[in-house]
């Protein structure tokens, strides 16, 4: 049966990826596999200062498939990989997980899957370009893809109510929260675990979700909570989520004899978004309108983050701040065209214009408080 797979699965990718259509490339006996893509090319327009000006075009392409092992549990597993094409020319596997699933009894996988939070934090990742500020995984805890995590899901609350879904999570040292101890930056993982629970209540479209997460380092604990609500009727999307994350022992207390103590930090944010779809005689337009904002809060006398340090009592400074105005044309299911506009709205002062320049430890760059417009083209299959 492999051997047969490959044979087919190359050709008929080449083939249904010119002709603008989904890929099925078994579908016998139980087993099922499927082939998916996209290539933006997209390009942000900004102060050649900022981070993440220019070209930001990616391409990605993945796989899921399934097997009927018995009447009840089906296996399955997900692989997709990214490259980016622009000025950033990385490569990245994004998912890579594979599991059982065993019906009203929920479903186990493990493997490079998203953090239990981005359930939650994904409510307001809608945006045609930017956003998934709340998904950053260098502030919160499982809240973005993460590595080497084990995850239980059940979607209808063991076959008693659709409405009902929760989820429950453990990360083998693979979540690198935290950017205030540079974990990310250097590479370090720690172990966490965390639990989400959504509620569609009832047939109104609007759907309530909350979600916990933490490390397990008691030297260096971190903990995320996580709330949304999102409506998704007709033409009409709203939603809307609020996080908090507490680090331990991130910021320091400093007196003139040179004595220090450290002491603990907070990130708070919310996001709202608003979309509506308008169906054309081509086609179909979803504008979008969107606010963000994120503080760092420490009540310090003395804040360092990577050798830049800042001065001043109750330091309570904008993280992320702006408006974004933006569209989505979808030409047809395979073709899309996108703008957005983010009305940046950090002072020079604020700890994020600080972490959005290009030369993060700020010497000589300029703070980054400059609007960006990005614009793109999408094709998907």
């Amino acid at each position: 049966m492999k051997r047969n797979l490959l044979a087919i699965a190359i050709p008929a990718l080449l083939v249904a990826a010119g002709a603008n259509a989904s890929i099925e490339v078994w579908n016998k006996d139980g087993n099922k596999v499927d082939f998916y893509g996209r290539v933006k090319a997209a390009n942000n327009i900004t102060d050649r200062g900022q981070k993440d000006e220019g070209d930001d075009t990616s391409a990605r392409l993945g796989m899921s498939g399934q097997t009927q092992i018995t009447d009840s549990v089906t296996g399955y597993g997900r692989w997709e990989y990214e490259a980016k094409a622009g000025k950033n020319s990385s490569n990245e596997v994004r998912y890579a997980f594979a599991g059982l699933n065993f019906g009203d009894l929920g479903s186990f996988d493990y493997g490079r899957n998203d953090g239990v939070l981005k359930a939650i934090t994904a409510y307001t990742d809608v945006l045609p370009q930017f956003g998934g500020d709340a998904a950053n995984n260098d502030w919160n805890v499982l809240s973005a893809r993460t590595k080497a995590v084990a995850t239980y899901r059940n979607n209808n609350f063991f076959g008693l109510t659709d409405d009902i879904s929760f989820a429950l999570q453990y990360a083998d040292n693979g979540d690198n929260s935290n950017d205030f101890k540079e974990d990310a930056v250097r590479g370090e993982s720690r172990e966490a675990y965390g639990a989400n629970v959504q509620w569609n209540i009832f047939d109104t479209g609007l759907t309530a979700g909350a979600g916990y997460a933490q490390t397990s380092n008691s030297d260096n604990r971190q903990s995320t909570w996580a709330g949304g609500l999102k409506y998704d009727n007709y033409n009409l999307y709203l939603a809307a989520n609020y996080f908090q994350s507490k680090f331990k022992d991130v910021v320091e207390y400093s007196w003139s004899n040179g004595y220090t103590k450290n002491a603990d930090g907070k990130v708070r944010g919310f996001e709202l978004v608003a979309q509506y779809g308008i169906d054309l005689e081509v086609g179909r337009i979803t504008p979008s309108l969107a606010y963000v904002q994120h503080k760092v809060k420490a009540d310090s006398v003395h804040f360092t983050d990577n050798n830049v340090h800042y001065r001043g009592y109750g330091f309570n400074s904008p993280v992320a701040k702006y408006v974004s105005l933006g569209a989505t044309y979808d030409l047809n299911k395979n073709f899309s065209t996108i703008v957005e506009y983010k009305f940046n709205l950090l002072d020079r002062d604020d700890y994020g214009a600080y972490k959005n320049t290009k030369n993060s430890r700020g010497h000589g760059s300029k703070p980054g408080t400059k609007d960006v417009l990005g614009v793109g083209l999408i094709y998907q299959f």
